[in-house]
Parts: structure tokens; C-alpha cells; sequence
């Protein structure tokens, strides 16, 4: 798979967490146990860091990135859909971002909200704990979070990454 150290960069995978080998890592990129990172996927913490915490799972051809002062910073529990574009933005625990959704710079997500799908969050927002944050450009609906949606992803993707690790095996 490739991952990659760029200059004194260097990426810190904890010995429990998946990363597809068609994945991309490279640099100041740390995956906390369990946590998943799928084919396609770019994290590239090239100019700042990006922390991906334990259990959370970054979805196909999804793209993380960072500036050198607005690092990109995933909690524990999260669910990041495919497709998905995180770049200088903050998710604290169980957050589920839709697919194809955009969270830009200094978007701060509280804990137990939902990003829906093809949502674009803009620059400094703050989605409140449980909130929903619904198009482009986002609008908030507090309240509307359901955790055992969040749950129920997080729970698919590390047995999903179990498997993948046991089972996974390229043919050609």
C-alpha cells in the first residue's frame, strides 16, 4: 500500500487499523486503532496533520487534507462516507458525514451530528452537537442527528475492517 514519509513527516498507524492497499497516506497522518481508510482514499498531511480516530472509518476516494495552521482532525466513532472531501476542519466523536459532502476550512463539528450527503459546509461553521447540516451551502436543523445511524456505520466498518484484514487477498 502506499504510504509515504515526506521529509521528517512521517505517518503513525496503530497496528489495529486497515488501510487498503489502493489507499494513499502520506506524511503527518496518525489512524487511531480500529480506525479504516478505504481504496481510493487520499490523506495527505503534507502541510499539517490529520488524526483520524479510533474506530472511524474514511470511505472510498474520499480526500483529506490540511494547511500548516488548520489541521484536519477526525474524532472517535466517525463515519466518513465516500467521496468525501475534510480539509482544515475539526469532527469531534460520532459524526457522520455524508457522501460527497465538503467540509472547508475551520468547519467545526460537534459531537453526534450528521453532515447529510452532497452537502457543502462552509468556512468557519459550527454544526452544534446532534444537529443536521442539510445542502449547499449548509443549513442547520438542530436536533435532527439520529445516534444509531452513526452508530450502526461505525459498528459495519470495523468489522468490515476485521474482515479485510483476514480476508483480503488480490488475484492478480
Amino acid at each position: 500500500m502506499p504510504i509515504y514519509a515526506l521529509g521528517g513527516l512521517q505517518p503513525d498507524i496503530d497496528s489495529s487499523a486497515f488501510v487498503h492497499p489502493d489507499a494513499v497516506i502520506i506524511g503527518a497522518v496518525t489512524l487511531g486503532p480500529e480506525a479504516s481508510v478505504w481504496p481510493g482514499a487520499v490523506l495527505r498531511g503534507d502541510n499539517g496533520q490529520i488524526r483520524i480516530g479510533a474506530r472511524s472509518s474514511v470511505q472510498d476516494n474520499s480526500v483529506l487534507h490540511c494547511t500548516p495552521v488548520e489541521h484536519t482532525i477526525v474524532g472517535d466513532d466517525c463515519v466518513i462516507g465516500h467521496l468525501v472531501h475534510l480539509e482544515g476542519c475539526t469532527l469531534e466523536h460520532h459524526v457522520l458525514v455524508g457522501n460527497m459532502a465538503q467540509l472547508l476550512h475551520r468547519v467545526l463539528v460537534r459531537t453526534g451530528a450528521v453532515i447529510a450527503a452532497n452537502s457543502v459546509v462552509l468556512y468557519g461553521t459550527e454544526v452544534p452537537a446532534g444537529a443536521l447540516a442539510v445542502g449547499s451551502p449548509a443549513t442547520i436543523k438542530e436536533g435532527r442527528a439520529r445516534m444509531s445511524d452513526i452508530t450502526a456505520g461505525v459498528d459495519a466498518y470495523v468489522a468490515n475492517g476485521r474482515r479485510y484484514q483476514q480476508d483480503l487477498r488480490r488475484l492478480d
